[in-house]
């Protein structure tokens, strides 16, 4: 869930502060005004902990997924009118639909495995590294739903695909593999990967060239005037867990099937997100620096820096409507984030928005608005402690007799000036896994890109930037998926838990253990309890991590570690 990531960390890796335009970030008490208060819904599992709502359609179905009974495995989830549909696989364990899905229609796109083993391991759709669930080898394609019934779309040969993004004409967008092994392509990517849209005919399947100069690229959104959003660069895996994940370099529109580079704010890393019917694009960018990471706005070849919430650190836009409505989430320093609603260039964190005691979730990512306004969020359950999928309605007219929108109201449609709320500080635990989900090094953490990607060396890291003149260790995350609990050591002499780290040059444990520190997020590491890491044992299951810019920690999500 929430790659949004597809797309990298929350936790900081440099601490420093960024001068915001204050015409797009101040909350101006005449705008705050003419905003309406929200009634939350919590939309339910599928049995698991945790869920994440993706996309909602002007008809108000919301898509996402969530995990089973046990957390072991996760399925793209279809809420509407009160059901919660889960919408299987293709023979698989796994399925996900993890961005805004646009169509009106009831065709909803995604991932799913199928039953067949992928020859070369790839773990091309992540969902170890999406959902936090274990790895199962298996191949993983687009997929389509409708009324019902799950169907696989084509690769360009290859044996894997994702599919992102639907039209109200039947395009499909996303990415699928060629039967050619590049040598060029980063480990563990064999194959060649293209941008692809599927459709509007069934089996049909078009690739997007790359920028000249680029040999890859990664299809993301798509409106109905089939223009489309996404990556061009080298080929590489979507996995972010993958170990030397990076992400191409040029974030690119293709209309009529030529891409143009849409450029960035001034630093190494854009992503973009999603695509209105406007041709407005929405995402995040990195500022000259690579300090932390901004929510942007480009249109008619213009990227405009919507900051953050004041106080905050950075921000992240995931979506937004025709009305030019944006939502994602602005996260201070400590990596808690709360969602906002962008407009007439005012930021506004939602909690805020919502009546105080009304419901137990904080809204911590906005992903995605429909044309009526209605917010599809990824929400922490302060009762709980669980992420789960909502989705908030507004108080206004075009939603009168909406359950609780009365009570949420309060004989009010619009929220009053300096309607404060406390932020949420979340649990170390929830914290360090919302960082692996997230992933990409999403604020402060240096956004990995090709052009930033190194190799680290057969210690844990190098070149790793002093912070505070005492360690040599930038922050980053452990990643810790599991949580073993057998022949645990001397609390005594053993004082942190991590995981167990991996030498990259022999993929084998070198004896060291890593985590981070649950506030700020350093990096800390040492020597490991021999019983947990046995130098030159295989991993169980390889994870990676960007400690800095240039460098990525690599360890077994399968063994946890003590260490002095």
């Amino acid at each position: 869930m929430k790659p949004r990531t597809l797309t990298f960390t929350i936790a900081m890796a440099v601490i420093a502060a960024v001068a915001i335009p204050g015409t797009l970030v101040a909350q101006d008490q005449q705008h705050a005004q003419k905003l309406p208060y929200y009634v939350v819904k919590d939309l339910g599992t599928l049995g698991g902990a945790n869920a994440v709502a993706e996309g909602i359609s002007d008809r108000g179905w919301v898509v996402g997924d969530a995990d089973l009974p046990g957390d072991q495995s996760v399925h793209a989830t279809l809420w509407r009118n009160g059901v919660v549909t889960d919408l299987g696989t293709l023979g698989g364990v796994n399925s996900q639909e993890q961005w805004p899905v646009k169509d009106n229609r009831g065709l909803i796109v995604g991932d799913a495995e199928t039953a067949a083993e992928d020859p070369f391991d790839e773990d091309f759709c992540g969902f170890d590294y999406n959902a936090g669930v274990p790895s199962s080898g298996l191949i993983c394609v687009g997929f389509l739903w409708r009324n019902g019934v799950m169907t696989a779309l084509p690769t360009l040969g290859g044996n894997n695909a994702q599919a992102l993004g639907i039209n109200n004409r039947g395009q499909a967008v996303g990415m699928a593999e060629q039967s050619t092994q590049d040598p060029n392509c980063i480990t563990p990517q064999v194959l060649d990967i293209q941008a692809v849209v599927w459709g509007p005919k069934e089996g049909e399947i078009h690739i997007l060239p790359p920028l000249p100069g680029d040999i890859s690229a990664w299809g993301i959104g798509i409106n109905d005037a089939g223009q489309v959003v996404g990556l061009s660069g080298n080929c590489m895996s979507p996995n972010q867990n993958a170990p030397g994940a990076t992400i191409p370099r040029h974030a690119v529109v293709w209309q009529k099937g030529t891409a143009t580079n849409i450029g960035t704010l001034g630093g190494s890393y854009t992503f973009p997100w999603a695509i209105n019917s406007k041709g407005q694009v929405v995402g995040q960018a990195s500022p000259p620096g690579d300090t932390t990471l901004h929510s942007f706005l480009w249109w008619k070849g213009v990227m405009t820096d919507l900051g953050e919430i004041p106080g905050d650190f950075g921000s992240v836009a995931f979506g937004l409507n025709d009305a030019g409505q944006v939502v994602g989430g602005s996260c201070d320093q400590n990596s808690d984030c709360r969602a906002f609603l962008w407009q007439d260039g005012v930021m506004t964190d939602l909690n805020t928005l919502v009546k105080p005691g009304s419901t137990p979730l904080y809204l911590f990512f906005g992903n995605d608005i429909n044309s009526r306004g209605e917010i599809a969020f990824y929400a922490f359950d302060q009762s709980s402690g669980e992420f789960h999928a909502a989705v908030a309605i507004p108080c206004d007219a075009n939603h009168a007799g909406v359950d609780g929108w009365e009570e949420a109201a309060t004989d009010a449609s619009v929220v009053p000036a300096n309607n404060e709320r406390p932020r949420i500080v979340l649990p170390e635990n929830i914290r360090e896994r919302l960082q692996k989900l997230l992933g990409f090094g999403l604020i402060g953490r240096g956004a990995t890109t090709e052009q930033h990607n190194n190799q680290s060396n057969s210690n844990l890291v190098k070149n790793l930037d002093t912070l505070d003149g005492t360690s040599n260790l930038a922050e980053c995350s452990s990643g810790a998926a599991s949580d073993i609990a057998d022949n645990r050591p001397d609390a005594n002499k053993f004082q942190l838990w991590g995981n167990c780290a991996v030498d990259q040059t022999t993929n084998k444990l070198n004896g060291n253990c890593f985590t981070s520190h649950g506030i700020t997020g350093r990096c800390q590491w040492g020597a490991a309890n021999p019983q947990q890491c046995p130098v030159g044992a295989l991993p169980k299951s390889l994870g990676g991590w960007p400690c800095s810019v240039t460098d990525r920690v690599f360890y077994d999500v399968g063994r946890r570690c003590q260490f002095y």
